[in-house]
């Protein structure tokens, strides 16, 4: 099998275990797969994959094409890093991925500015709390909060992000501490325990930060909020009875092969110095508490 789309057509069946699924990445047909997957088979000579209760399986001939589409794709992607790290002109298109709750509450004025500094440069920011796969070209620099970042990938680390309880004014004023509840993303989370919030009801469960920040801040709950958003918000305080404390380090960070790139370099510089300036609201020294 000599043909590219082949193997890539192999490898998406292989990865998300449908036609159905493969067609919509592949965006193509959902026969047309079907009948191209007939034709594969019959090229090679045997069949690639068995259709069971769990989707589509490759038998050892198709996991022995896969293992070489996974290797053609890791070229493809080298080779692409690696001819745009030759670019010396700050212009074209860079992808970041960063944390909406970050772009939002600490990037959003500073990411404008960089448009209106570098305008040929083309910014396409991915707002995602996964870590984008550097490796295949899903991101050229993400800025993430991690205990531990992928060993080969280069950057710069920071300072790790500060969490505490937050409440709106209102609430506190005109709901009885008995009658309190909190939001939260999951139904028992783990920093409640041993507080005076452990025996409290939880009734917005969100894993959207940014959702959850709105609902303290809006008044309908308390809960730990990180303090670079709850902070810059007049309405929020800083319950005492609970004491900031860290979460992960945040860091920005490339791919080595784009390290040296000039707009890379720029755009990484950039983020560092915006977020190490903010570094008091990030580790929380910004905020008030109550008793």
């Amino acid at each position: 099998m000599k043909d590219w789309d082949d193997y890539r057509l192999i490898l998406t069946l292989h990865r998300s275990k449908t036609l159905r699924g493969a067609a919509l990445q592949l965006n193509v047909n959902h026969t047309t797969l079907s009948r191209r997957l007939v034709q594969i088979d019959k090229k090679w000579g045997t069949k690639l994959f068995e259709r069971t209760s769990d989707g589509y399986t490759a038998t050892n001939a198709g996991l022995q094409l896969i293992q070489t589409a996974e290797q053609i794709e890791e070229l493809a992607y080298t080779s692409e890093r690696q001819l745009r790290s030759v670019d010396k002109d700050l212009s074209g298109d860079i992808t970041l991925s960063i944390p909406g709750a970050i772009a939002q509450f600490l990037l959003l004025e500073d990411l404008n500015d960089f448009s209106k500094i570098y305008p040929n440069i083309n910014l396409q920011i991915i707002s995602s709390y996964q870590f984008a796969d550097l490796d295949r070209s899903e991101a050229d620099v993400v800025i993430r909060g991690t205990a531990m970042p992928p060993e080969h990938l280069v950057g710069h680390k920071l300072f790790p992000y500060y969490v505490a309880v937050y409440a709106d004014k209102d609430y506190l004023d005109s709901v009885a501490r008995d009658d309190w509840c909190l939001t939260a993303p999951v139904a028992k989370p783990e920093w409640v325990e041993g507080t005076s919030y452990a025996n409290l009801p939880i009734t917005f469960i969100s894993d959207d930060p940014v959702l959850r920040h709105q609902i303290i801040s809006k008044g309908h709950a308390i809960g730990r909020d990180a303090c670079y958003m709850a902070d810059q918000e007049p309405n929020l305080i800083r319950l005492s009875d609970y004491t900031a404390i860290p979460g992960q380090d945040l860091w920005v960070l490339t791919h080595p092969d784009l390290r040296n790139t000039p707009k890379i370099k720029t755009l990484m510089s950039f983020l560092y110095s915006k977020l190490k300036a903010k570094k008091d609201l990030i580790v929380g020294k910004a905020g008030d508490a109550i008793q």
